[in-house]
This record gives structure tokens, sequence and C-alpha cells, in this order.
């Protein structure tokens, strides 16, 4: 997909850039048969709710199924993701977010690059999200919510809310590490109610919703949250980050998983466009 010079000055502007129905019916389909089998899987990659009981992510999904590794590929993500960024881009992290019917919790307001400088050295922003609806966003099943232009102001530097993991099990059959704080209702470095009410008063909020296919692409420095699912349909969205090549993360000292952080730092090379038939 080649994006237009107008929505290249959108993204710029507001830090979000919403597209309807990028994907088919069908392609969302061959994408949803794979959800109850990643669900099922057992392992440190799938993270559960607080209540222990619903999924709440999977991680590294494009690297362990057929399906998800074809989306990452797809030209429909990968060419606006290089021009966006201007390079070539490589996965930095690929995850699906459930949201379960009448119980899927919240993603507290947040900053997505704060967590991937402090915990991983990345060098800079020069990053991008690009979240594909797998089911109907309504402003009932917990949309994606987000500050306009928020991006602008940089790392909003808050201190941490966890150092280390609590030591409970997670409903994998592990103990909780320290990273879990980055990916729980909880999170490490969730911004403060000061801090959102004045970006609310001058930017305001938006919600995009549109249906299954659709995807937002959006910047690693906006603002943005998610409330609870309170209806009675379970709601999920694919994200792939997508990370300039010329931005790769410093080596440190405790790196955290994998399925995380993807370090095996290759340009994609985009497949076809009929990928996901394939």
């Amino acid at each position: 997909m080649c994006l237009t010079k107008d929505e290249m000055k959108l993204y710029k502007e507001q830090g979000y850039l919403f597209v309807p129905a990028l994907f088919s019916q069908a392609e969302v389909e061959i994408m949803k048969e794979q959800l109850p089998t990643v669900f099922a899987e057992a392992s440190p990659r799938r993270i559960l709710e607080k209540q222990g009981n619903m999924v709440r992510s999977v991680y590294g999904l494009h690297r362990t199924n057929e399906v998800f590794r074809r989306l990452s590929q797809h030209p429909r993500l990968v060419d606006a993701a290089m021009q966006l960024l201007d390079s070539d881009v490589y996965i930095y992290q690929f995850k699906v977010n459930a949201k379960a019917a009448l119980g899927g919790d919240v993603w507290e307001w947040h900053q997505d690059f704060i967590f991937w400088q402090k915990e991983d050295a990345m060098l800079t922003p020069r990053v991008i999200n690009a979240a594909v609806l797998l089911d109907d966003m309504t402003e009932f099943n917990g949309p994606i919510f987000l500050i306009p232009g928020s991006h602008a102001e940089g790392v909003i530097d808050m201190s941490a809310r966890h150092e280390n993991g609590n030591g409970n099990g997670n409903g994998n059959g592990h103990s909780m590490p320290s990273w879990i704080n980055d990916l729980t209702a909880d999170l490490k470095y969730s911004l403060s109610k000061e801090v959102i009410g004045n970006l609310v008063r001058t930017k305001g909020i938006v919600a995009p919703k549109g249906p299954a296919g659709s995807v937002l692409f959006f910047d690693a420095n906006i603002v943005h949250a998610s409330p609870s699912n309170l209806s009675p349909f379970d709601r999920a969205v694919a994200f792939v980050t997508y990370n300039s090549v010329e931005n790769i993360p410093a080596d440190v000292e405790k790196p955290r998983p994998d399925f995380l952080v993807d370090r095996q730092v290759m340009p994609i090379v985009p497949l076809g466009d009929d990928a996901l038939f394939m």
C-alpha cells in the first residue's frame, strides 16, 4: 500500500492514521482461525489477565505461526511502515491482544517508546505500530483511545511503578519475571492523571472505530490507552511493530526475551498482496 502525501502529512501531524477495511473479510477469517490454537498454548509468550483465566496477549507469533508470519510481511503494512520511517524495516515485536467479552481488562494511559528505550536501549522513536483489527472495533468493546498530537511531546518520563515481578504464577506454570509489569494491566510506565488531564484539555481524545480488517498505524510516542471490554463479544487486535534498520537497540545487561524484542535484524522483503491466501 502506498500512502498519499495527505495521509503522510496527517500521520505526522496527529501521530496516527486509521485505514478502514485494509484487509478483506476473507483475509480476516484466515487470521481469526488461528486464534483458538495460539490462545490455548501455555508458554511464557502467553500473558493472562490478572484474574488468571483469560488471555490478554500472545507475543512472537510471527516466529511461531505461518499465517501471522505472512501478515507481518504483508506489503499493505510493510510498504506503509517503510514510507513513514523512510527506511527499510524489521519486526521489533509482534503480538495479538485479546479482550474477552465482559472481561478484557484495561491498558492504562502510556507511551510505547519509553518501555523500549528504558528496557531495551532503543535509540530513537523511529518505530511504528500497525494494529490490525481482527474484530469490529466499536465504542463498546474496549477501543483504542488516542490523544492526537501527543507524540510531539516526546518521551514523558515517569517513574517506574514496579521494578520486580511479584513471584506469583501467571497461569502458564511459570513465576512472574520482572518484565511482566511491562505487559499487564498495571503498566510499569503508566502516565499520571495530571499528565493525561493536561494533554486532553488541549488535544482531546479520539477512539477510531471500524470493521474487522481495518488498520491503525500509530507513532511510538503517541499517548494511548484502552478500556475494558464490557460488550458480550470478544475483541482481538494483531499488533506488528516495525523498527527502522537504522534504529537497532544497543546491547543491555539483562535483555528481555526474544518474543518481546526480536533481535533478528533482517530487513523485511514484502510478500505478494495475496500473502494470506497462500
